[in-house]
């Protein structure tokens, strides 16, 4: 599906949940619950972690910020994972960000259900266990 497409389709259910007053734990954000990771993309190639972290941390205090990068050229590839402190900030960023147009490009942002950290995270801990 095209991305702008689930931008629509989610300020769309957003939209009709806000509109039916439908309850915190009914909403679809609820399936998210444990986790506080989001994905967002369509991020200007030019923008770095700390633009990232300035449009992000106005819904809450980041932790974690991966954002993907050609291995080659080390250059941005417009997209990455967030995670935040308190997951209710999930849902806000996912409310407000996506659709949003930063640096003129469109950004889609939605939950994760389940994140997997970046391999050389997961081989430092290695190291750090023997």
């Amino acid at each position: 599906m095209n991305p702008l497409t689930q931008v629509k389709n989610l300020q769309k259910i957003t939209a009709r949940e806000s509109a039916s007053g439908i309850a915190e734990s009914a909403s679809w954000h609820a399936e998210y619950k444990d986790s506080a990771y989001i994905f967002f993309g369509g991020l200007a190639y030019e923008l770095n972690e700390g633009d990232i972290l300035a449009v992000f941390a106005q819904y809450g205090e980041v932790v974690d910020v991966n954002l993907i990068r050609d291995k080659g050229t080390g250059k941005s590839k417009g997209y990455g994972f967030l995670a935040y402190e308190d997951q209710r900030s999930t849902t806000l960023a996912v409310d407000n960000l996506n659709g949003a147009q930063v640096a003129g490009r469109t950004l889609r942002v939605d939950h994760v259900r389940k994140y997997r950290k970046k391999e050389e995270e997961d081989e430092e801990e290695r190291q750090k266990k023997r």
